[in-house]
Formats: C-alpha cells, sequence, structure tokens
C-alpha cells in the first residue's frame, strides 16, 4: 500500500513540474489558413474576441491585459512591403495611426526598426514604448505585406513587466509569418 502511494505521489509530482516546465517556456501555434498567416503565442493564452478590428486576439490568462492581436488591412495595388517605406517609416506610420492615432491621448515612441527576411518574405519588427497618462506599455509589431494586405501582429506588456517577458515576446514576433 505504501509503495503505491509512493509511485502516485512520484507521477502527480512529475507531472506537476512537467506542466511547470511547458508553461515556463512553451508556446503554441496558431494558423490562419484562410488569411494565410501564423504565429506561436505562449501556453497559458486564450483566445478572445477582439474588438473593432483585428482578426484574432490571445491574452495571457492571469496578466489579462498581455496580449497578442493580428490586424489585417487590404492594400490598393499589388504592392510590396518596400513600397511602403523603409522599416522606421513604416514604424512611425503604425505609431501614428495604429498605437497612437489622433485623439486618442497616446503617445508611441518608436524604440527601434529593424527589417528581417523569413522564407522569402520581408518583415519589419518594430518596438515602441506606449504612454497613456501615468501608465506605461511594452509593445512590439511585426508587419508584413502579402496577398494584397498589411498584416500587422501586435503584442503588448505592461511596462513593468517586460524585463520579465521581453525575450518571450520577441519570440512570438519574430515566429509570424504570411503566406
Amino acid at each position: 500500500m505504501l509503495n503505491r502511494m509512493a509511485i502516485v505521489a512520484v507521477l502527480v509530482l512529475s507531472l506537476a513540474l512537467q506542466s511547470c516546465a511547458s508553461l515556463g517556456g512553451g508556446f503554441n501555434a496558431y494558423v490562419d489558413a484562410m488569411d494565410g498567416y501564423r504565429f506561436l503565442y505562449p501556453n497559458g493564452w486564450l483566445q478572445v474576441k477582439g474588438n473593432n478590428g483585428p482578426d484574432v486576439v490571445f491574452r495571457d490568462l492571469i496578466e489579462e491585459t498581455e496580449n497578442v492581436s493580428v490586424v489585417l488591412s487590404t492594400l490598393t495595388g499589388n504592392r510590396k512591403l518596400s513600397d511602403l517605406g523603409d522599416a522606421s517609416t513604416v514604424g512611425l506610420q503604425v505609431a501614428k495611426k495604429i498605437l497612437a492615432p489622433e485623439g486618442s491621448n497616446r503617445q508611441a515612441e518608436l524604440l527601434s526598426a529593424v527589417e528581417r527576411e523569413a522564407a522569402g518574405k520581408t518583415y519589419y519588427d518594430l518596438e515602441y514604448l506606449i504612454k497613456l497618462g501615468d501608465r506605461e506599455r511594452h509593445h512590439l509589431a511585426s508587419v508584413a505585406v502579402s496577398r494584397g494586405k498589411l498584416y500587422t501582429l501586435n503584442i503588448s506588456a505592461p511596462e513593468q513587466r517586460w524585463d520579465k517577458v521581453a525575450n518571450l515576446y520577441k519570440k512570438v514576433e519574430t515566429s509570424f509569418r504570411v503566406d
């Protein structure tokens, strides 16, 4: 009887430790075959209904203000990402039109804008500090063009948590792919 209890205890403990390990650094894949994009998001995040435009939104189960979303915008003509400008120019436009539009009482400071290539596509990876009153958020975006659309992956966290989640969220950002 004692041996059986010990075996059960070891099994329960190993399952609990395995769950903690997968939550610490694991990811799930999201694939939208219809719209032609995919990305990784952290374990323990839930898909939620988006408001006013995002194609998909996931948020952290515990830290509900931490989220990742994808916004699709239709482009006119057969345009490439470079037709919209370099990474810095596009980053400033994203700040002005999406992150801190006029009248929003938000300020978006572009911290970095980097071009990257993956699977034959060009992406602009952007990093921002967003200010809304006395609150600050750290924001990453990855922008790409495909199928006549501008795809923008956004991932955001309160600034006070940024040091803890930065590496995890940068992996989400660089996992973003369009077909």
